[in-house]
């Protein structure tokens, strides 16, 4: 990219300036824009927030159940004690949950995200533009106690709310990781750099919408009038992450996108590629694909993806 040309266009605070184009292992070029430094904090602050209601709610609950339980043996010692054990037990064992299930059970979803970051509209992707996995989830979550969580035990038990050593450790520790995103291009924390995860983008298109009307999502070409049909075992080999790619592909339009996506699916399935009608082709694979797997749902029948 050359550097020169109009500066609102690339000028840091432009989203051009955080496009960014992936290939995935099949090798398709996808265009993809890397999320903002503000949206990556909003998304964080939202979920501190859900979290902490969440965890205010249950603890009213508990409270609320301990309360009914003296009722009902007061005056048995040992009943209470151990029921205040086992309450307390419920209670860590939430909080745990919510201090690490929360993240991994949200990004480890078809969305790849938490609550606060659907809100702010980005989501968690690999970067070398495969699926995400579980262990890149795990460790971008575990890096985060690194991160965050461990410095701040240092800074608030200082001893006697003293800044010590051990407070300016902290205290530079904190800084320096919140800091991180703010020196590479990509605002990749420390937990993306070793899970070789990025946050991006989550645009909310409805494709399906757009294929309604058109002639290629029956099968039909508008432009050449070709009749595209794919049988159980052409559209079998693939699932529902292929079909949230090719759907990424459709909606952002790149004729080169279009193009190399279009000779892999021919490729997979055994067809012959042609030339001059890619996007017909791939909006009836789309429709058709999608068909499929929303039918066999309904059955109990989930393809993930084209492994499963």
């Amino acid at each position: 990219m050359s550097a020169a040309g109009t500066a609102a266009i690339y000028s840091p605070m432009g989203a051009s300036s955080r496009r960014r184009i992936i290939t995935t292992p099949e090798g398709i070029a996808l265009p993809v824009t890397v999320a903002s430094r503000g949206a990556r904090v909003g998304a964080l602050i939202l979920d501190f927030v859900i979290q902490f209601l969440a965890l205010l709610i249950f603890t009213i609950l508990m409270g609320w159940l301990f309360g009914g339980l003296m009722d009902v043996i007061e005056g048995m010692e040992d009943q209470v004690a151990g029921t205040a054990e086992f309450l307390i037990i419920i209670y860590l064992i939430f909080l745990f949950l919510m201090r690490y299930g929360y993240f991994l059970a949200c990004e480890l979803g078809p969305r790849g995200a938490t609550p606060g970051k659907r809100i702010t509209g980005i989501r968690v992707a690999a970067r070398d533009g495969g699926r995400l996995t579980a262990e890149a989830v795990i460790a971008r979550n575990l890096l985060r106690d690194i991160e965050l969580f461990l410095p701040l035990v240092f800074l608030l038990e200082a001893p006697g709310g003293a800044m010590g050593n051990a407070g300016f450790a902290g205290l530079a520790w904190f800084l320096l990781f919140m800091a991180f995103p703010f020196f590479n291009k990509d605002a990749l924390r420390a937990g993306d750099v070793i899970a070789g995860t990025w946050v991006v983008e989550a645009p909310r298109g409805k494709l399906a919408e757009t294929l309604s009307t058109q002639g290629a999502a029956s099968g039909t070409s508008s432009l050449t009038g070709a009749q595209y049909e794919f049988g159980e075992a052409e559209l079998s080999v693939y699932g529902e992450h292929e079909l949230q790619t090719l759907e990424r592909v459709l909606r952002d339009g790149t004729e080169e996108s279009i193009i190399a996506v279009h000779e892999t699916i021919c490729r997979k399935i055994g067809w012959e590629p042609g030339a001059g009608d890619e996007r017909a082709f791939l909006e009836a694979f789309y429709a058709q694909l999608r068909a499929r797997l929303e039918g066999g749902m309904r059955f109990g029948k989930r393809k993930r993806d084209k492994f499963s």
